[in-house]
């Protein structure tokens, strides 16, 4: 191996290699690669990019569902300084021309379902399908480096735009710097006590940060990804049997499908040491369904902009305190603050405000430049939080989606929770709504379990004994889904356009 140097210190590969480069790294489909494989294909991506023109500071997107093509992409990009552009395979047309256009890639990557609406921007592009022979054509020496060092790289160089989830309106391109994607695997390892030993199936999007929860902590330490295009519930089941899968990450929605699959009981997860969820609250019946098997659950909390894992919490205490999600990560400063800016109290609820060298470099802006994301160093998060006088935080909801009704703060993540435990909801999404009399009352969207019904006067009994009257909602109507981002976050801008739709239509 090359001796270290700045850019090697860049290289998400770099002590696995070291460790064992003929270790199992990443399982797709009946494909296994090394590490030295993983860094082998790096090589040649970036040679290739090299000679098409690219330089450092370029940059290349990729609209692809899950693929080795995008630990390509992240893994080149340290050899020849270009920056990686996950885009979200879900994007209409037009809502991919406006991000293409903020982000200006020099060369695309796309699978086929995305190329009807990639190769309109003409923009030079690659077919995933023809990505491996692309690839192959490249011949490198693994005992040299494929390109000449990069000028300038350091910890503070972008590696990564990633836009953000959009659950609350239009998503933002975060600029993702070395310091921030590779100090999160190493603390994540750390803190949650990630080993070679460990394997996690990949089933989130790449384009999403999801890669960074588990993926990039598991090959930074020697561990092994096992990469699912897309999430299919029995067939997540077959692979976790099948090659033994340690750690379990996957949104609420995604659990909920997984409990759901008749082979979840039968199926063997006696190697799976923990499952966390993130994304959203997850509703009290999943939990106790992994409880079931055996399984630790854990709450998390993570942002693009922050790591993207932000607490940590061990099995122990998550099993006393389900809703909470931990103390910072390593090297993660967090404070909760009250409206005034203060500093709120122990068990006040006020916005998080997370700093650390694991935050963002801001914003890309509509114009192409950097914008800061942070606030007298701290970025401030948008989300509610409280902290109790152990020192556990717990997440109450979005700031935007708090609502006043008669002077009184309203919550929705806690109405939400209480709306979970009434006979037969199975999703909840609650919002604030313009009232002559209180300002502002709430509406409820529900979704009922599978195989029932909702008796909306007998969840509203129930709430009685949960919920002040102030926090229960005004209007409970029941719909057949809850409309979602790819990440699984509910979209509350678009369940209040529903709303809004269904009660015109009612005045009508």
């Amino acid at each position: 191996m090359p001796p270290t140097s700045i850019r090697t210190s860049l290289e998400l590969l770099h002590p696995a290699l070291q460790a064992d480069p003929e270790g199992l790294a990443l399982c797709l489909a009946d494909s296994r690669y090394s590490f030295a494989d993983l860094d082998r294909r790096a090589r040649q991506l970036a040679r290739r990019l090299h000679d098409l023109g690219l330089r450092a500071g370029d940059r290349v997107g990729i609209v692809a569902a899950n693929h080795v093509a995008h630990l390509d992409l992240l893994l080149a990009a340290p050899k020849l300084g270009i920056l990686a552009v996950p885009l979200n395979t879900r994007l209409g047309a037009t809502e991919l021309a406006e991000q293409v256009t903020i982000v200006t890639p020099k060369l695309m990557l796309a699978d086929d379902e995305a190329l009807p609406r990639v190769l309109p921007l003409a923009i030079a592009t690659v077919r995933i399908s023809d990505h491996d022979a692309w690839l192959a054509g490249v011949e490198v020496d693994a005992s040299a480096p494929a390109l000449p060092p990069v000028e300038g790289l350091d910890d503070d160089s972008i590696h990564v735009i990633l836009f953000t989830g959009g659950s609350t309106g239009r998503p933002k391109g975060a600029c993702l710097p070395y310091r921030q994607t590779l100090g999160n695997a190493d603390d994540t390892a750390a803190a949650w006590g990630i080993t070679a030993g460990d394997c996690a199936i990949q089933c989130t999007p790449s384009f999403h940060a999801s890669a960074h929860v588990l993926s990039l902590p598991l090959l930074r330490v020697g561990g092994t990804v096992v990469l699912m295009p897309r999430f299919e519930p029995a067939a997540y089941l077959a692979l976790a049997e099948r090659h033994r899968a340690s750690l379990m990450f996957m949104v609420p929605t995604m659990f909920q499908m997984l409990v759901a699959e008749p082979t979840f009981a039968a199926t063997d997860l006696s190697a799976v040491r923990f499952a966390i969820s993130g994304g959203a609250p997850c509703p009290p019946p999943l939990r106790d369904a992994f409880a079931a098997r055996g399984i630790p659950f854990r709450q998390g909390f993570g942002m693009t902009e922050a790591g993207v894992n932000c607490f940590v919490i061990d099995d122990a205490e998550a099993a006393r305190h389900p809703d909470a999600v931990g103390r910072p990560m390593p090297r993660m400063q967090a404070l909760i603050r009250c409206a005034d800016g203060s500093e709120a109290g122990s068990d006040e609820v006020g916005e998080l405000c997370l700093a650390g060298p694991q935050i963002c470099a801001g914003y890309l802006t509509a114009n192409g430049e950097r914008d800061s994301s942070l606030h007298d160093g701290w970025l401030r998060t948008g989300d509610l939080a409280s902290r109790d006088a152990s020192g556990l935080f717990r997440i109450r909801g979005r700031l935007k989606d708090l609502y006043i009704s008669g002077g009184e703060n309203v919550y929705p993540a806690e109405v939400e929770a209480a709306l979970l435990q009434c006979p037969g909801v199975a999703e909840a999404c609650v919002f604030g709504w313009p009232d002559a009399r209180w300002g502002e009352t709430g509406v409820a969207l529900l979704v009922a379990k599978v195989g029932s019904a909702i008796d909306v006067a007998a969840v509203r009994e129930a709430l009685r004994e949960r919920l002040a009257g102030y926090k229960r909602p005004a209007v409970l109507r029941v719909v057949d889904s809850l409309p979602r981002s790819a990440a699984g976050k509910v979209l509350r801008h678009e369940a209040r356009a529903l709303h809004a739709a269904a009660t015109q239509a009612v005045a009508a």
